[in-house]
């Protein structure tokens, strides 16, 4: 199973999402800055180190408070968890334009029509206060 931290990044009401571009899964679609953990990494420091890569924000890895887990099952298996972030030094701004063309910060209700869908269902779960969801296996 792999295991993938994201950060709702958040400020006055809105989250800020990202455009994938070329990275061969849902481009054209809008997403959390994600990435994998390398080798001896913690999940925390996977995603202060995505943020600053990706949005180039700086995140004290003290301050996300866990929010969401979600239980997976699309194309293999993944424990995805979500970490509220309101606090970063830095203005966010697109970092790899070769993955992301666009980046806006959206109303939790106003998500754009093409938003990832589990990002989607994640971001509406912990607006509902929902700690854990599965998402993708049959009942």
């Amino acid at each position: 199973m792999i295991v993938c931290p994201y950060p709702f990044i958040v400020r006055r009401g809105k989250i800020l999402l990202t455009r994938r571009k070329n990275t061969s899964y849902m481009d054209g679609m809008y997403s959390l800055p994600a990435g994998h953990e390398e080798t001896d990494e913690s999940l925390l420091t996977c995603l202060v180190r995505e943020a600053k890569e990706e949005v180039g924000i700086i995140i004290d890895p003290k301050t996300p408070a866990l929010v969401h887990v979600m239980h997976r099952n699309e194309e293999d298996v993944r424990m995805d968890l979500f970490y509220l972030v309101s606090v970063w030094n830095g203005m966010p701004k697109i970092c790899e334009p070769d993955k992301c063309d666009s980046m806006g910060w959206y109303a939790y209700s106003k998500l754009p029509q093409n938003t990832v869908p589990y990002i989607r269902a994640a971001i509406e779960a912990w607006q509902k206060g929902i700690l854990y969801e599965e998402w993708g296996w049959e009942a």
